[in-house]
Protein backbone atom coordinates (compact mmCIF):
# COMPACT_ATOMS: atom_id res chain seq x y z
CA UNK A 1 0.00 0.00 0.00
CA UNK A 2 1.57 3.30 -1.36
CA UNK A 3 -0.60 5.48 -1.77
CA UNK A 4 -1.31 7.97 1.83
CA UNK A 5 -4.22 10.22 0.49
CA UNK A 6 -7.70 8.61 -0.10
CA UNK A 7 -10.89 9.43 -1.50
CA UNK A 8 -12.63 7.97 1.46
CA UNK A 9 -11.36 5.66 4.82
CA UNK A 10 -13.74 3.28 6.27
CA UNK A 11 -12.08 2.40 9.84
CA UNK A 12 -13.48 -0.69 10.96
CA UNK A 13 -13.94 -3.59 8.87
CA UNK A 14 -17.26 -5.04 9.96
CA UNK A 15 -20.45 -5.66 8.08
CA UNK A 16 -21.38 -1.72 7.68
CA UNK A 17 -17.92 -0.81 6.22
CA UNK A 18 -17.32 -3.74 4.59
CA UNK A 19 -20.67 -3.56 3.04
CA UNK A 20 -20.14 0.22 2.00
CA UNK A 21 -16.59 -0.43 0.52
CA UNK A 22 -18.05 -3.26 -1.85
CA UNK A 23 -20.53 -1.80 -2.84
CA UNK A 24 -18.65 1.72 -3.57
CA UNK A 25 -16.29 -1.12 -6.04
CA UNK A 26 -19.43 -1.52 -7.64
CA UNK A 27 -20.50 1.46 -8.55
CA UNK A 28 -17.73 3.77 -8.57
CA UNK A 29 -14.62 1.87 -9.36
CA UNK A 30 -12.38 4.86 -9.65
CA UNK A 31 -12.81 5.91 -6.11
CA UNK A 32 -9.81 5.99 -3.60
CA UNK A 33 -10.94 3.82 -0.59
CA UNK A 34 -9.57 2.09 2.12
CA UNK A 35 -10.58 -0.44 4.59
CA UNK A 36 -8.83 -0.87 7.49
CA UNK A 37 -9.25 -3.78 10.14
CA UNK A 38 -7.58 -4.19 13.49
CA UNK A 39 -7.85 -8.19 13.30
CA UNK A 40 -6.76 -10.33 11.00
CA UNK A 41 -9.50 -10.37 8.54
CA UNK A 42 -12.93 -8.61 7.55
CA UNK A 43 -15.89 -9.23 9.34
CA UNK A 44 -14.59 -10.64 12.79
CA UNK A 45 -16.00 -14.33 13.32
CA UNK A 46 -19.94 -13.34 12.79
CA UNK A 47 -22.79 -15.08 11.27
CA UNK A 48 -25.46 -12.22 10.07
CA UNK A 49 -28.97 -12.94 9.22
CA UNK A 50 -31.90 -11.53 8.15
CA UNK A 51 -35.25 -12.59 6.73
CA UNK A 52 -36.00 -11.97 2.84
CA UNK A 53 -38.67 -9.03 2.91
CA UNK A 54 -36.05 -6.54 5.41
CA UNK A 55 -34.39 -5.66 1.50
CA UNK A 56 -35.84 -4.86 -1.75
CA UNK A 57 -35.01 -7.06 -4.60
CA UNK A 58 -32.40 -4.47 -6.13
CA UNK A 59 -30.88 -4.96 -3.13
CA UNK A 60 -30.70 -8.90 -2.61
CA UNK A 61 -29.31 -8.97 -5.96
CA UNK A 62 -26.08 -6.97 -5.61
CA UNK A 63 -26.01 -8.81 -2.17
CA UNK A 64 -26.61 -12.49 -3.49
CA UNK A 65 -22.69 -13.38 -3.49
CA UNK A 66 -22.24 -12.99 0.14
CA UNK A 67 -25.08 -15.32 0.83
CA UNK A 68 -24.16 -18.62 2.32
CA UNK A 69 -27.20 -20.37 3.45
CA UNK A 70 -30.91 -19.41 2.93
CA UNK A 71 -34.07 -21.36 3.58
CA UNK A 72 -37.98 -20.50 2.72
CA UNK A 73 -39.30 -20.41 6.25
CA UNK A 74 -37.94 -21.37 9.82
CA UNK A 75 -39.64 -22.69 12.89
CA UNK A 76 -40.56 -21.43 16.85
CA UNK A 77 -40.93 -23.02 19.84
CA UNK A 78 -42.72 -21.34 23.04
CA UNK A 79 -43.83 -23.35 26.25
CA UNK A 80 -47.58 -23.02 24.54
CA UNK A 81 -47.03 -22.37 20.83
CA UNK A 82 -45.01 -24.47 17.97
CA UNK A 83 -45.16 -22.60 14.30
CA UNK A 84 -43.52 -22.60 11.41
CA UNK A 85 -43.26 -19.09 9.81
CA UNK A 86 -43.53 -18.80 5.86
CA UNK A 87 -40.89 -15.91 4.51
CA UNK A 88 -37.58 -16.80 3.18
CA UNK A 89 -34.62 -16.47 5.82
CA UNK A 90 -30.88 -15.81 4.91
CA UNK A 91 -27.44 -15.98 6.21
CA UNK A 92 -24.19 -14.54 5.48
CA UNK A 93 -21.05 -15.78 7.30
CA UNK A 94 -17.90 -13.97 8.10
CA UNK A 95 -16.05 -16.45 6.29
CA UNK A 96 -17.79 -15.68 2.86
CA UNK A 97 -17.72 -12.36 3.53
CA UNK A 98 -13.90 -12.15 4.02
CA UNK A 99 -13.37 -14.07 1.12
CA UNK A 100 -15.61 -11.54 -1.18
CA UNK A 101 -14.59 -8.40 0.75
CA UNK A 102 -10.84 -9.39 0.41
CA UNK A 103 -10.87 -10.49 -3.24
CA UNK A 104 -12.70 -7.25 -4.54
CA UNK A 105 -10.72 -4.95 -2.36
CA UNK A 106 -7.26 -6.33 -3.12
CA UNK A 107 -4.51 -3.84 -1.24
CA UNK A 108 -6.98 -1.26 -0.70
CA UNK A 109 -8.54 -3.77 2.77
CA UNK A 110 -5.20 -3.86 5.34
CA UNK A 111 -5.74 -5.80 8.54
CA UNK A 112 -4.05 -6.23 11.60
CA UNK A 113 -3.77 -2.73 11.40
CA UNK A 114 -5.19 -1.33 14.61
CA UNK A 115 -5.08 2.39 14.76
CA UNK A 116 -4.09 5.38 17.51
CA UNK A 117 -6.43 8.49 16.59
CA UNK A 118 -8.76 8.81 14.23
CA UNK A 119 -10.29 12.44 12.95
CA UNK A 120 -13.15 13.23 10.33
CA UNK A 121 -9.78 13.80 7.65
CA UNK A 122 -7.37 11.34 9.15
CA UNK A 123 -6.15 8.50 10.43
CA UNK A 124 -2.83 7.71 12.36
CA UNK A 125 -2.08 3.85 12.72
CA UNK A 126 -0.41 2.78 15.59
CA UNK A 127 3.09 2.56 14.30
CA UNK A 128 2.80 6.17 13.56
CA UNK A 129 1.94 6.45 9.89
CA UNK A 130 -0.92 9.16 9.04
CA UNK A 131 -3.03 8.66 6.73
CA UNK A 132 -5.27 11.52 5.13
CA UNK A 133 -8.51 11.43 3.22
CA UNK A 134 -10.99 13.53 2.23
CA UNK A 135 -13.45 11.56 4.64
CA UNK A 136 -13.22 9.01 7.37
CA UNK A 137 -16.51 6.75 8.32
CA UNK A 138 -15.82 5.01 11.67
CA UNK A 139 -16.98 1.42 11.82
CA UNK A 140 -15.58 -0.31 14.74
CA UNK A 141 -18.76 -1.56 16.43
CA UNK A 142 -21.06 -0.70 19.07
CA UNK A 143 -20.16 1.78 21.70
CA UNK A 144 -21.70 2.38 24.73
CA UNK A 145 -23.16 5.95 25.05
CA UNK A 146 -25.04 7.37 27.98
CA UNK A 147 -27.71 9.19 25.45
CA UNK A 148 -29.16 5.75 24.85
CA UNK A 149 -30.51 2.95 27.51
CA UNK A 150 -30.29 -0.24 26.18
CA UNK A 151 -31.02 -3.80 27.37
CA UNK A 152 -28.53 -6.43 25.42
CA UNK A 153 -29.60 -9.81 23.60
CA UNK A 154 -26.25 -11.62 24.69
CA UNK A 155 -25.09 -14.95 22.93
CA UNK A 156 -23.14 -17.74 22.39
CA UNK A 157 -22.69 -19.51 18.92
CA UNK A 158 -20.86 -23.03 18.64
CA UNK A 159 -20.84 -24.48 15.46
CA UNK A 160 -20.67 -28.28 15.33
CA UNK A 161 -19.88 -30.82 13.17
CA UNK A 162 -22.42 -33.78 14.31
CA UNK A 163 -21.68 -37.56 14.21
CA UNK A 164 -25.13 -38.08 12.33
CA UNK A 165 -27.15 -36.04 10.65
CA UNK A 166 -29.41 -33.68 12.51
CA UNK A 167 -32.88 -34.27 10.50
CA UNK A 168 -33.51 -30.34 10.37
CA UNK A 169 -35.10 -28.90 7.12
CA UNK A 170 -35.30 -24.89 8.46
CA UNK A 171 -33.89 -22.60 11.42
CA UNK A 172 -35.03 -22.93 14.71
CA UNK A 173 -35.16 -18.94 15.30
CA UNK A 174 -35.91 -19.41 19.00
CA UNK A 175 -36.91 -22.55 20.86
CA UNK A 176 -38.22 -20.84 24.39
CA UNK A 177 -38.91 -23.76 26.03
CA UNK A 178 -36.08 -24.09 27.41
CA UNK A 179 -35.33 -23.09 30.96
CA UNK A 180 -34.95 -19.40 31.51
CA UNK A 181 -32.81 -18.98 33.84
CA UNK A 182 -33.43 -15.48 35.38
CA UNK A 183 -34.37 -13.92 31.75
CA UNK A 184 -35.40 -13.85 27.86
CA UNK A 185 -33.83 -17.04 26.81
CA UNK A 186 -33.39 -19.32 23.67
CA UNK A 187 -31.87 -21.26 21.12
CA UNK A 188 -31.41 -20.37 17.59
CA UNK A 189 -30.14 -23.30 15.63
CA UNK A 190 -29.25 -22.84 11.81
CA UNK A 191 -28.73 -26.01 9.82
CA UNK A 192 -25.58 -25.21 7.11
CA UNK A 193 -25.16 -29.42 5.93
CA UNK A 194 -27.18 -32.67 6.75
CA UNK A 195 -24.65 -32.64 9.42
CA UNK A 196 -23.42 -29.27 10.34
CA UNK A 197 -25.31 -27.23 12.71
CA UNK A 198 -24.95 -23.79 14.43
CA UNK A 199 -26.35 -23.97 17.85
CA UNK A 200 -26.90 -20.32 19.95
CA UNK A 201 -27.85 -19.75 23.44
CA UNK A 202 -29.13 -15.98 23.42
CA UNK A 203 -30.50 -14.41 26.55
CA UNK A 204 -32.01 -10.74 26.66
CA UNK A 205 -30.64 -9.35 29.78
CA UNK A 206 -30.04 -6.41 31.11
CA UNK A 207 -26.04 -5.94 31.60
CA UNK A 208 -23.29 -7.85 29.76
CA UNK A 209 -23.08 -10.87 32.20
CA UNK A 210 -23.60 -13.37 30.17
CA UNK A 211 -21.35 -16.42 31.70
CA UNK A 212 -19.76 -18.31 28.37
CA UNK A 213 -19.00 -21.75 30.32
CA UNK A 214 -22.39 -21.93 31.20
CA UNK A 215 -23.95 -21.35 27.73
CA UNK A 216 -21.26 -24.09 26.69
CA UNK A 217 -22.83 -26.16 28.65
CA UNK A 218 -26.25 -25.13 28.23
CA UNK A 219 -25.87 -26.08 24.23
CA UNK A 220 -24.37 -29.23 25.04
CA UNK A 221 -27.38 -29.95 26.93
CA UNK A 222 -29.55 -28.96 24.60
CA UNK A 223 -27.94 -30.98 21.62
CA UNK A 224 -28.20 -33.96 24.31
CA UNK A 225 -32.00 -33.47 24.63
CA UNK A 226 -32.44 -33.15 20.74
CA UNK A 227 -30.64 -36.16 20.15
CA UNK A 228 -27.50 -34.74 18.25
CA UNK A 229 -24.50 -36.07 18.63
CA UNK A 230 -21.79 -33.81 18.80
CA UNK A 231 -18.66 -34.19 16.70
CA UNK A 232 -16.18 -31.96 16.01
CA UNK A 233 -16.06 -28.29 17.10
CA UNK A 234 -15.59 -26.09 14.25
CA UNK A 235 -15.88 -22.65 15.63
CA UNK A 236 -16.99 -20.08 18.24
CA UNK A 237 -18.85 -17.40 18.30
CA UNK A 238 -20.06 -14.67 20.93
CA UNK A 239 -21.87 -11.23 21.16
CA UNK A 240 -23.83 -8.52 23.18
CA UNK A 241 -26.36 -6.87 20.42
CA UNK A 242 -27.76 -3.80 21.92
CA UNK A 243 -32.10 -3.60 22.43
CA UNK A 244 -32.89 -0.15 22.67
CA UNK A 245 -35.08 1.09 25.85
CA UNK A 246 -35.17 4.90 25.22
CA UNK A 247 -32.62 7.70 24.65
CA UNK A 248 -32.02 10.64 23.31
CA UNK A 249 -30.93 10.60 19.67
CA UNK A 250 -29.57 14.30 19.15
CA UNK A 251 -27.51 13.98 22.16
CA UNK A 252 -26.13 10.71 20.25
CA UNK A 253 -25.25 11.98 17.60
CA UNK A 254 -23.85 15.22 19.37
CA UNK A 255 -21.74 13.39 20.54
CA UNK A 256 -19.93 11.98 17.97
CA UNK A 257 -18.32 15.48 16.69
CA UNK A 258 -19.27 15.52 13.30
CA UNK A 259 -17.50 12.38 12.70
CA UNK A 260 -19.37 9.68 10.20
CA UNK A 261 -20.12 6.90 12.48
CA UNK A 262 -22.14 3.81 10.47
CA UNK A 263 -23.36 0.21 11.72
CA UNK A 264 -23.88 -0.12 15.74
CA UNK A 265 -21.45 2.70 16.05
CA UNK A 266 -24.19 4.82 14.45
CA UNK A 267 -26.77 3.26 15.96
CA UNK A 268 -27.80 1.76 13.02
CA UNK A 269 -29.78 -1.37 13.84
CA UNK A 270 -33.24 -3.41 14.78
CA UNK A 271 -34.30 -2.26 18.10
CA UNK A 272 -36.09 -5.67 19.44
CA UNK A 273 -33.58 -7.70 17.29
CA UNK A 274 -30.59 -6.26 17.53
CA UNK A 275 -30.06 -7.31 13.77
CA UNK A 276 -28.42 -4.65 11.52
CA UNK A 277 -27.87 -6.31 8.02
CA UNK A 278 -30.67 -4.71 6.42
CA UNK A 279 -29.43 -1.60 7.49
CA UNK A 280 -26.24 -1.70 6.67
CA UNK A 281 -27.22 -2.61 3.31
CA UNK A 282 -29.31 0.43 2.51
CA UNK A 283 -26.25 2.93 4.25
CA UNK A 284 -24.27 1.32 1.57
CA UNK A 285 -26.59 2.03 -1.38
CA UNK A 286 -26.70 5.51 0.23
CA UNK A 287 -23.26 6.17 -0.03
CA UNK A 288 -22.63 4.68 -3.03
CA UNK A 289 -24.91 7.48 -5.13
CA UNK A 290 -22.96 9.90 -3.94
CA UNK A 291 -20.88 12.11 -6.10
CA UNK A 292 -18.51 13.62 -3.35
CA UNK A 293 -17.17 12.60 0.02
CA UNK A 294 -16.69 15.06 2.96
CA UNK A 295 -16.64 15.03 6.63
CA UNK A 296 -20.00 17.22 6.66
CA UNK A 297 -21.58 15.76 3.79
CA UNK A 298 -21.57 12.31 5.13
CA UNK A 299 -21.94 13.34 8.66
CA UNK A 300 -25.16 14.84 7.50
CA UNK A 301 -26.25 12.25 5.23
CA UNK A 302 -25.84 8.99 7.97
CA UNK A 303 -27.34 11.31 11.05
CA UNK A 304 -30.19 12.12 8.72
CA UNK A 305 -31.12 8.40 7.53
CA UNK A 306 -30.25 7.40 11.54
CA UNK A 307 -33.15 10.32 12.51
CA UNK A 308 -34.88 8.87 10.06
CA UNK A 309 -34.64 5.05 11.88
CA UNK A 310 -35.04 6.33 14.85
CA UNK A 311 -38.22 8.29 14.63
CA UNK A 312 -39.92 5.13 13.04
CA UNK A 313 -38.45 2.37 15.58
CA UNK A 314 -40.69 4.47 18.92
CA UNK A 315 -43.44 1.82 18.48
CA UNK A 316 -40.43 -0.62 19.16
CA UNK A 317 -38.92 1.11 21.70
CA UNK A 318 -42.02 0.83 23.44
CA UNK A 319 -42.42 -2.73 22.98
CA UNK A 320 -38.70 -3.58 24.19
CA UNK A 321 -39.39 -2.02 27.92
CA UNK A 322 -42.63 -3.65 28.05
CA UNK A 323 -40.46 -7.13 27.47
CA UNK A 324 -37.18 -5.74 30.24
CA UNK A 325 -39.41 -3.86 32.50
CA UNK A 326 -42.86 -5.15 32.70
CA UNK A 327 -43.26 -8.33 34.81
CA UNK A 328 -40.77 -10.98 36.16
CA UNK A 329 -37.87 -11.60 34.16
CA UNK A 330 -38.35 -14.89 33.62
CA UNK A 331 -41.55 -14.45 31.78
CA UNK A 332 -40.81 -12.62 29.38
CA UNK A 333 -41.39 -15.46 27.07
CA UNK A 334 -44.66 -14.97 27.29
CA UNK A 335 -44.27 -11.48 25.30
CA UNK A 336 -42.18 -13.35 22.09
CA UNK A 337 -44.91 -16.08 22.62
CA UNK A 338 -48.29 -13.58 22.00
CA UNK A 339 -46.89 -12.20 19.12
CA UNK A 340 -45.92 -15.29 17.25
CA UNK A 341 -49.62 -16.01 17.57
CA UNK A 342 -49.87 -12.70 14.62
CA UNK A 343 -50.06 -13.14 11.10
CA UNK A 344 -46.84 -13.75 8.75
CA UNK A 345 -47.41 -10.60 7.39
CA UNK A 346 -47.35 -8.50 10.02
CA UNK A 347 -44.32 -10.58 11.70
CA UNK A 348 -42.36 -10.10 8.33
CA UNK A 349 -42.76 -6.34 8.81
CA UNK A 350 -42.39 -6.26 12.46
CA UNK A 351 -38.57 -7.96 11.51
CA UNK A 352 -38.27 -5.43 8.63
CA UNK A 353 -38.87 -2.30 10.52
CA UNK A 354 -42.10 -1.48 8.71
CA UNK A 355 -44.86 -1.65 11.14
CA UNK A 356 -48.70 -0.25 9.81
CA UNK A 357 -50.54 1.66 12.74
CA UNK A 358 -52.72 -1.54 12.21
CA UNK A 359 -50.04 -3.55 12.91
CA UNK A 360 -49.19 -1.58 15.98
CA UNK A 361 -52.85 -1.61 17.32
CA UNK A 362 -53.31 -5.62 16.63
CA UNK A 363 -50.11 -5.98 18.49
CA UNK A 364 -51.40 -4.05 21.87
CA UNK A 365 -54.81 -5.43 21.38
CA UNK A 366 -56.39 -7.84 23.87
CA UNK A 367 -54.96 -8.51 27.37
CA UNK A 368 -51.21 -7.76 27.58
CA UNK A 369 -49.28 -10.91 28.64
CA UNK A 370 -47.44 -8.91 31.29
CA UNK A 371 -48.89 -7.07 34.16
CA UNK A 372 -50.96 -4.11 32.89
CA UNK A 373 -49.88 -1.56 35.53
CA UNK A 374 -46.56 -2.31 35.04
CA UNK A 375 -46.96 -2.92 31.04
CA UNK A 376 -48.46 0.84 31.60
CA UNK A 377 -45.52 1.98 33.66
CA UNK A 378 -43.01 0.78 31.22
CA UNK A 379 -44.40 2.07 28.06
CA UNK A 380 -44.67 6.07 30.10
CA UNK A 381 -41.15 5.46 31.30
CA UNK A 382 -42.13 5.46 34.48
CA UNK A 383 -41.27 2.16 36.07
CA UNK A 384 -37.86 2.61 38.68
CA UNK A 385 -36.03 -0.13 36.93
CA UNK A 386 -35.96 1.96 34.17
CA UNK A 387 -33.13 4.16 36.27
CA UNK A 388 -31.37 0.92 36.73
CA UNK A 389 -30.03 0.59 33.57
CA UNK A 390 -28.13 3.73 34.03
CA UNK A 391 -26.80 3.04 37.59
CA UNK A 392 -23.05 0.90 36.89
Amino acid sequence: MINTRWDLILVGAGLANGLIAWRLRQCQPALNVLLIEAGPTPGGNHTWSFHHGDISAAQHAWLDPLVAHRWADYDVFFPERTRTVAGGYTSVTSERFAEIISRALGDHLVTQTPISQLTPTSVTLEDGRTFEAGAVIDGRGYQPSPHLTVGLQAFLGQQWQLKHPHGLTRPRLMDATVDQQGGYRFVYTLPLSATSLLIEDTHYIDRATLDRDRARLNIAHYAKAQGWALGTLQREEQGNLPITLTGNHEAFWQAAQGRPQSGLRGGLFHPTTGYSLPLAVSLADMIAAQSYFTPESLYRLIRGYAAQCWRRQRFFRMLNRMLFLAGPDDKRWQVMQRFYGLNDGLIARFYAGRLTLADQARILTGKPPVPVREALQAVLKQTPRLRAFHDE
